[in-house]
């Protein structure tokens, strides 16, 4: 798909304001204290990552990254009867392993594992890097808490690969139904959209995700599910006088995973407030666009595609700091 026939892409640099520098804060403004890593950092020593790369939006020294990914999952969960709520294996801690064990973590700035003198001999790259992850949320509404939440520091992207919210949000589900049953009625993913470029982009792939819909090309038809998105750039009011290019972007064509249109009648309450402190990001949500429309299947792999597509459709328009999606059922 020729993306510059549908809208001349609009790369030109805008001048960091206050919000992307708020964004920047210590990790302390996303959640303060959590069961689940707090707990974890002391368990096991090859979960260092978190003291490298444990602030948000801070790039380690050792690496450069695209920056911080959030995702919180809601509904219901019913845990396994034989779940222990105080069992070490908790959120992060599974979520580590599942990471690790599907190649998907950056361990290049661990230090666990080494020869006879102590130093590593091989590190994997990765998707990202861990940070934190709970079961619930403690900066969150009583009334709209997370089942399940998740924080990772993202690799630096190749040109030609998106940002992997896909595998991240079905990491993120994989170890939610660890524990229980899930039923799952929105995913809220915070994407950091300042660490794409855009222009860097190489023609076959100026939006990466959009060279992978067929992979959804198997679903079952029946398995389309009403929903209603929601992006949004917080203190910036750039989306929202973007919206019909917005829109027209993440609803091409030539692909059958998203279907949808602007909704301005949606009203605000369909959504859940993001779970951590505004100073996290360029919060609060304030400014963006509503589409309703069908996803090919209700999963958070569908989803993840779809958050991909965001982000990448909000870095050509020239959105350079982090953007809130939040998908519901329904």
């Amino acid at each position: 798909m020729d993306i510059d026939v549908i809208d001349e892409i609009d790369t030109a640099e805008k001048p960091m304001h206050q919000a992307e520098v708020n964004c920047r804060v210590s990790q302390r403004a996303l959640s303060g204290p959590s069961e689940g890593g707090r707990q974890s950092v002391q368990r096991e020593s090859d979960m260092s990552e978190r003291d490298a790369v444990g602030q948000p939006g801070v790039a380690p020294a050792a690496r450069g990254t695209a920056g911080t990914l959030f995702a919180a999952l809601y509904g219901e969960l019913l845990a396994h009867a034989w779940h222990d709520p105080a069992s070490e294996h908790d959120a992060y801690q599974l979520f580590h392993q599942r990471s690790l064990a599907m190649g998907w973590l950056d361990d290049r700035s661990g230090s666990g594992e080494g020869n006879a003198s102590g130093q590593r001999t091989h590190v994997a790259p990765g998707l990202w890097a861990m940070n934190d992850a709970g079961w619930s949320h403690p900066l969150a509404a009583p009334e709209q808490n997370p089942i399940s939440w998740f924080h990772v520091e993202v690799s630096a992207l190749a040109d030609d690969r998106p940002l992997p919210v896909q595998p991240f949000l079905r990491c993120a589900q994989d170890t939610t139904e660890r524990i229980g049953a899930v039923h799952l009625t929105a995913v809220q993913v915070l994407l950091p959209v300042q660490g794409i470029d855009a222009s860097a982009r190489p023609p076959y792939a100026l939006v990466p995700s959009m060279r992978t819909p067929d992979w959804f090309g198997e679903c079952d038809p029946g398995a389309r599910v009403p929903v209603k998105v929601r992006i949004d750039g917080g203190v910036d009011p750039a989306i929202p006088s973007m919206a019909s290019r917005f829109a027209r972007r993440i609803v091409p064509a030539d692909q059958h995973v998203f279907a949808g249109h602007i909704d301005e009648v949606v009203p605000p309450g369909v959504f859940p407030a993001p779970p951590f402190d505004d100073r996290f990001w360029n919060g609060p949500p304030s400014h963006g666009v509503t589409l309703s429309g069908e996803l090919a299947e209700w999963s958070c792999d569908a989803v993840g595609w779809l958050a991909a597509t965001v982000a990448d459709s909000a870095a050509h328009l020239g959105i350079h700091t982090p953007v809130l999606c939040t998908v519901v059922r329904g």
